[in-house]
């Protein structure tokens, strides 16, 4: 039985994206990493000095391992911020594991467009658009999902806040208190706060390392309410309980213009979707009839100007729609 070039293509693509999404998720090793932790354990309970020196030459060997072993995610530019991002989607993603699950996902949408009898450098070019712009979008989303999780249950922590400075509880015990009561990542992060002061972090760093990490208004509200306070002293309970109120009225003002614009915003998806919808189907059942747009110079300039348009009207549509609060 005899295989045409699509099919080759195809089970290639498919066989590469699998291996790829594997190694990407396939995490460490559990009996290794059950050997870390008792190392570990063993290091921070030394007496000796042979044993602490023991200790730190395995953690600058591991360190130098680590920084080795790590040469693809080097590749990726501005990789601190792709770590940000990672960390900030609450999810134990590494820029390794990131980087080859958008290779497999380019191979598997090239491969895909190359078995439509896509022209090659179009195939390419739209699995290179999908390959980086799906996993981006991807981990926005989490992103968005996470800091609205938090933000919706924020007035809550804060009223607890409040319920333990009116008991008589020190302002980390009532942190301490929120991380244990409230799960998701309101829990998380502030678990993550009173480990930073624990360690030695002033209360002022360990909040402003969580509002850069979360990056939202509510949270630097919060930051400036806890700062002022120590400086100049007041009634911290009640302030926070302003800062609760008005924060829930903050949300609430949200979804009305959540609501208000909604109409606006599905015209928006529909009327930017319809061409490309329209070109889809039209390409599926007759090729030859758009395939000037990929050889012919007219129709290509036509075709950058039509989407050079549609995204400035795009990118109009969604200021008209956006208000800050």
């Amino acid at each position: 039985m005899n295989l045409d070039l699509p099919m080759i293509l195809t089970i290639a693509a498919a066989v590469v994206a699998l291996a790829m999404l594997v190694l990407a998720f396939a995490g460490p090793s559990a009996g290794k990493a059950k050997s870390r932790r008792l190392a570990s354990v063993r290091d921070r309970h030394a007496a000796s000095t042979e044993a602490v020196v023991a200790a730190q030459m395995r953690k600058t060997v591991q360190a130098v391992g680590g920084q080795t072993g790590t040469t693809l995610s080097n590749l990726m530019p501005r990789r601190e911020l792709m770590e940000k991002r990672l960390r900030r989607t609450g999810k134990n993603w590494h820029i390794t594991q990131y980087m080859f699950w958008c290779m497999g996902v380019f191979v598997a949408a090239a491969g895909g467009l190359l078995v439509l009898r896509t022209p090659f450098l179009l195939a390419v070019m739209a699995g290179l658009m999908v390959g980086i712009g799906l996993p981006h979008m991807l981990v926005g989303r989490l992103i968005k999902k996470r800091v609205n999780a938090f933000t919706s249950r924020f007035p809550d922590a804060i009223d607890l806040l409040v319920r333990g400075l009116k008991s008589g509880l020190p302002v980390t015990e009532t942190f301490q208190v929120v991380s244990h009561e409230l799960p998701g990542p309101v829990g998380e992060e502030f678990r993550a706060v009173v480990e930073r002061i624990r360690i030695g972090n002033t209360m002022e760093a360990a909040l402003q390392e969580s509002a850069e990490m979360l990056d939202t208004a509510e949270f630097q509200f919060f930051c400036i309410t806890i700062a002022i306070q120590r400086e100049t002293g007041g009634n911290l309970a009640e302030t926070l309980a302003n800062l609760s109120d008005v924060l829930r009225k903050r949300a609430q003002m949200k979804l009305k213009i959540k609501a208000m614009s909604s109409e606006a915003k599905a015209s928006a998806y529909i009327v930017g979707a319809l061409p490309f919808f329209v070109f889809g189907i039209v390409w599926s059942m007759n090729p030859e009839y758009l395939a000037g747009f990929f050889s012919e110079q007219r129709l290509m300039i036509t075709g950058l100007g039509g989407l050079v348009w549609m995204s400035i009207g795009a990118f109009i549509m969604k200021k008209m729609i956006s208000f800050e609060i």
